[in-house]
């Protein structure tokens, strides 16, 4: 896992309407939420119409949101941009999703999984890596944050995450091949 304290790795990647995002884009804002997700994993797709609400209630109050699909789109087709466009269309992201094709960014980040979660400070510093919260998939319960939602406010007040942080858990990246990551 990156260590906390580490600065945000940089990044220039589209989004679904071709326009090119890149971190320093986010520069002023009062933290910086980085998320590696997809379309088509049940972790995802457990905790999206959540991570729209975050979008909604927290882009509103200074935190800057990006979603990063890393996925090979090749060989999950469902990932591809023109399907990232519809999911944010049918989910109702406010954020930017952008498609890191050339799966550097998600290495640079040590993403391993989606939904995969990072948290910044208004300097880029790694203040949270870990769950939404601790509902999954067929557990019978909606997805409501409280991890995460901790962690942004706490970003908010100028105070410490709380602890403990549990790591994120959901499918591997899907890696294209030859491209593995050695973490």
């Amino acid at each position: 896992m990156m260590a906390l304290g580490t600065v945000a790795p940089d990044f220039r990647l589209p989004d679904t309407e071709g326009r090119t995002v890149a971190r320093d884009d986010f520069r002023g804002r009062r933290g910086l939420l980085v998320m590696f997700i997809c379309n088509h994993c049940p972790y995802v797709k457990h905790v999206r119409a959540e991570l729209a609400a975050m979008g909604r209630d927290y882009q509103a109050r200074g935190i800057g949101i990006v979603a990063i699909n890393s996925n090979d789109a090749v060989a999950y087709p469902g990932d591809n941009p023109e399907k990232m466009r519809e999911e944010v269309r049918d989910i109702g992201y406010t954020f930017p999703y952008v498609h890191d094709d050339s799966q550097a960014v998600a290495k640079a980040y040590r993403a391993a999984c989606t939904p995969d979660i990072f948290l910044f400070d208004a300097d880029f510093k790694l203040v949270y890596r870990g769950q939404i919260d601790e509902t999954r998939p067929k557990s019978g319960a909606t997805a409501h944050g409280k991890d995460l939602r901790a962690a942004l406010d706490a970003v908010l007040a100028g105070k410490p995450v709380p602890e403990p942080q549990v790591a994120s858990i959901g499918c591997n990246i899907k890696w294209k091949v030859g491209n593995e990551p050695d973490y």
